[in-house]
């Protein structure tokens, strides 16, 4: 490098360079490098590398110079750090006093450790917005509230009851941290009890506290007697509910009946013995209700007394405008409770808007919809007389009387397969119905996969001609994605045609088994959910549950379902869709 005239005199390697730092270092000694104070600048963070590995008391620190690509959270100044660093300061303003704390005493551990207790107590901590509360949960770290911040929480309602629930359930899935073995496996003796115990419509309760559900032949009996219906008629080879929409699961089925008259017949003459044993039973108050299920209605049977009806009643929906009309000229008298709660609406809706209120939003849209109904009336009742001052009166052909028929009759025939179409009967008129539905032809259908199938009837009693039929139950256990990571649930999932009185009893045994915590998620069959409708006059005086659970005291049901199925309806036609027990208190979803 020398003799190419290139080389400097002043150049080193790196290797001399290191060796040179290292000499300087050691000439300088360990006095001089601490002696340089450690500079704070405002507006840079504090830095300390950390100790030397290789120094033997390892208290020394450096000073670093501000990062220009750092962040601004990683900064002195940020407003995440601003309230730590101000504590930190305040820390290091008495830390003077401290020293002289510790020389006169003695005890510098003591008094650090007191200093900081005190800081903490102190503290002035930032209110936490809505959304750090609602994700305060899913932090490393615990977040400190202030005193003020934190609101106590208002007491839950405790709930004892649910409400009734009117309509037919094809599914029901419990889901509980507890173990759901119990309901699974049962001897042949609990078996044989819980269908005598059905039959003969005695209940025992179940103890209120199970330390071992599996245990407890209380508890298991009465489980396998909850499960228990009786049908009419019953077709092994075949699943006779749900009817409404079910043809594609008949299909492909053996029907003998189909093509033969005499059998059909002999099946109808099968099914109205029934029919008419059932609603003796129901008037005698020996059976508190009963469906009729066929292939395009359902119509359900009450007693007196239940959903706070003084009389018998009976609701069928869904309808058609053929269907009301036959009625009427059998001389069934009906009403149509949910055009009446419209009508009731609108009357109201009226009154407000004429006293100068603000007429509700709902209230507005049902008035909005009656009015624009009545226009086209009395468009259709035939007002032509703006073509005669328009002088066109002859060119333009007018409509004949049955397309007028046809336009009024319009708003009826909009009803046909709606929630709106329910039907409610009441006291002898429902005797009327009876027979209408028994010598209905249209009760059957005439073609199709249930052609010469009488309609399925389901009641929680026994009855002339009915089978016994047993829902079926499995317990799973599966496991459920949390935020941790996954959590063992126990399912237990019940299946067939569950009736109100079957959900209120499954639901008696499952809380204390359960020890009160468990969801129930219920899969309803739509076309029975309007069933729920209210039917009380609210200017009739409410019948006492006490009279109506002593009047109805043989109809087979337990006084608890009793009580629960008296109460007036309140979920309109909505159905229940989950229910909820936490701390033996009920919460749903409709």
């Amino acid at each position: 490098m020398a003799e190419l005239g290139c080389y400097s005199p002043s150049f080193k390697k790196p290797c001399d360079v290191l060796r040179m730092r290292r000499n300087r270092a050691r000439s300088e000694g360990p006095e001089r490098r601490t002696s340089s104070p450690v500079v704070s600048v405002p507006g840079v963070r504090p830095f300390s590398p950390g100790p030397l590995l290789n120094a033997p008391d390892r208290s020394r620190g450096g000073v670093k110079r501000r990062n220009p690509f750092a962040n601004i959270e990683n900064t002195y100044n940020s407003p995440k750090k601003r309230a730590l660093s101000h504590s930190d300061g305040e820390k290091a303003a008495v830390a003077p006093v401290l020293d002289g704390k510790l020389r006169e005493r003695g005890s510098l551990r003591e008094e650090l450790l007191n200093t900081d207790r005190r800081k903490q107590h102190e503290i002035t901590i930032v209110p936490l917005s809505e959304d750090d509360c609602l994700f305060e949960e899913e932090r490393s770290t615990p977040v400190l509230k202030s005193p003020e911040s934190v609101c106590p929480a208002a007491p839950a309602e405790v709930c004892v009851e649910f409400p009734a629930d009117w309509s037919l359930k094809t599914r029901v899935l419990f889901t509980s941290p507890q173990s759901f073995s119990w309901a699974e496996h049962l001897k042949a003796q609990e078996e044989a009890q819980g269908l005598s115990s059905h039959c003969r419509a005695q209940f025992t309760s179940a103890p209120a506290n199970i330390p071992d559900p599996r245990g407890c032949v209380e508890l298991r009996c009465g489980f396998q007697q909850c499960l228990q219906f009786w049908q009419h008629p019953s077709m092994p080879w075949l699943s006779l509910f749900p009817r409404i929409g079910a043809e594609r699961k008949f299909s492909g089925k053996c029907v003998p009946w189909a093509q033969d008259t005499a059998l059909q017949q002999s099946l109808m003459s099968d099914w109205s013995v029934s029919l008419t044993s059932l609603y003796s039973l129901l008037k005698a108050r020996l059976c508190p209700y009963f469906y009729l299920c066929s292939y395009q209605f359902t119509v359900l049977f009450r007693a007196a007394g239940l959903s706070g009806s003084k009389g018998i009643t009976a609701l069928l929906s869904p309808t058609t405008r053929g269907l009301r009309e036959a009625m009427r000229t059998e001389g069934i008298e009906f009403s149509l409770p949910l055009l009446e709660e419209r009508r009731k609406s609108k009357d109201l809706g009226e009154s407000v808007h004429q006293a100068g209120g603000e007429e509700p939003a709902s209230s507005a849209v049902l008035s909005e919809h009656s009015e624009n109904e009545e226009d086209d009336d009395e468009d259709d009742d035939g007002g032509f007389s703006w073509l005669k001052e328009m002088g066109v009166q002859d060119k333009i052909k007018k409509p004949d009387a049955i397309s007028i028929k046809l336009r009024k009759e319009h708003r009826e025939v909009c009803l046909d397969h709606r929630p709106e179409s329910v039907v409610l009967v009441e006291g002898s008129n429902t005797f009327t119905l009876l027979n209408f539905l028994i010598n209905c032809k249209s009760l059957v259908a005439g073609a199709g996969s249930q052609a010469g199938l009488p309609p399925t009837l389901l009641a929680p009693t026994a009855f002339r001609g009915a089978t016994l039929h047993t829902l079926k139950a499995r317990a799973v256990n599966v496991k459920t994605r949390v935020r941790t990571g996954f959590q063992d649930v126990c399912s237990l999932e019940v299946t067939g045609p569950i009736m109100p009185h079957t959900l209120h009893a499954l639901t008696q045994l499952l809380r204390p088994a359960q020890r009160g915590e468990f969801s129930v998620g219920l899969y309803t069959h739509e076309p029975t959910a309007v069933l729920n409708v209210p039917i009380s006059r609210s200017s009739e005086p409410e019948t006492q549950p006490e009279c109506v659970v002593q009047d109805l005291g043989r109809c087979g049901l337990q006084q608890s379902s009793v009580q629960q199925l008296a109460a007036p309806s309140i979920l309109g036609k909505c159905a229940l869709r989950q229910l909820h027990m936490r701390d033996y208190s009920y919460s749903w979803k409709t």
